[in-house]
């Protein structure tokens, strides 16, 4: 079922707000331009469609938003926190203090090697819708997540937090903007990220091409944990993707002038770029053999980076003071499609 509520519109933008299948969705629209971006806010406030003249950009198995409550699976652009990848261990450390995770409550997703993997908010429901605009420059939807508020979070992470997204739609490029403001008496660590996964049309994946923005590939023990030692990237630029797949961890990113990392997919004509601001310093890069999808994540933080930090083996991990904030985007550009 799906029920039509208020919409704003400007020029070529258009905002939407829709109830699908019982879930509050935002859809963001670009005529002009034949992009349409669809987010659900009630299931991890996840973009789950960005359509480019009605290809669709994320790798998606087009599952409509009942459905991915129904049949989660990893798809799309889930929003990872308040720690992406894993905590190698049912404890970290954090500003010289023991914290204890607590599986009991049932929040926490455990990978194959039973670690505490991308924290547990990918498809939290207690996101609430901020506000939905158009003007003439662009469409956005906006969002919270009122950490503080929840205790079965607060049991996991306990640094009282607020979360603001802006999904951004302008010029071409779907910009996802992500605010922490640090509400705790602490300096509150940022080891957050995004899983997207992307995908071209127009030539199998064996003919597929991409770049990777970095000079350093960390190297990860079989368990996906940073060892601590880096290398230099080793790969040709562009990789052909025959052959090839990706769970790897790069740093070091190579950036422009606008102080971006781009890295980017790409088929015959079609392309989708990723470009990361400043403070994502780390890139996942993810793309399995079995299937047709590069995933390129944005990461504040190395896997693993609390207990990294701790030990003294990793010296980059960002912190929020008592009473300040953390922001950053990243950009997502197709072209060619």
């Amino acid at each position: 079922m799906l029920l039509f509520l208020p919409l704003t519109q400007a020029a070529n933008y258009t905002a939407r707000k829709v109830v699908l299948d019982g879930v509050e969705v935002v859809q963001l629209t670009d005529a002009a331009r034949h992009i349409e971006v669809s987010i659900a806010v009630s299931f991890g406030n996840m973009a789950y469609s960005f359509k480019a003249d009605g290809k669709d950009v994320f790798c998606s198995p087009s599952l409509s938003p009942g459905e991915l409550k129904t049949k989660p699976t990893l798809c799309s652009i889930p929003f990872l926190a308040p720690w992406a990848n894993r905590v190698d261990t049912n404890d970290y450390w954090l500003n010289d203090k023991k914290y204890l995770l607590n599986p009991g409550l049932g929040n926490i997703r455990p990978d194959r090697n039973n670690l505490a993997s991308h924290g547990f908010l990918m498809r939290s429901a207690a996101w609430t819708l901020v506000s939905f605009r158009a003007d003439k420059n662009s469409a956005s939807s906006t969002s919270r997540l009122e950490f503080w508020k929840h205790p079965e979070m607060m049991a996991q992470f306990p640094f009282a937090h607020t979360i603001t997204m802006t999904y951004r739609l302008a010029n071409g490029a779907l910009e996802v903007e992500t605010t922490l403001q640090n509400q705790s008496a602490d300096p509150m660590p940022v080891a957050i990220g995004f899983h997207p996964c992307y995908q071209v049309h127009d030539a199998p994946r064996d003919q597929w091409k991409v770049h990777l923005a970095a000079r350093d590939h960390l190297v990860l023990t079989n368990a996906l944990v940073p060892t601590g030692e880096r290398k230099p990237l080793e790969y040709a630029d562009p990789i052909p993707m025959k052959g090839v797949q990706f769970d790897d961890l790069f740093s070091n990113l190579v950036r422009g002038p606008d102080g971006r990392a781009q890295f980017w997919l790409e088929g015959t004509k079609e392309r989708v770029t990723v470009a990361y601001g400043p403070k994502y310093q780390v890139a996942v890069v993810y793309a399995p053999s079995r299937s047709d999808t590069v995933c390129f994540e944005p990461m504040s933080a190395i896997t693993n980076a609390f207990s990294q930090a701790h030990a003294g083996a990793y010296k980059e991990l960002q912190s929020i003071p008592a009473g300040g904030q953390w922001k950053e985007s990243f950009w997502v550009t197709p072209t060619g499609f």
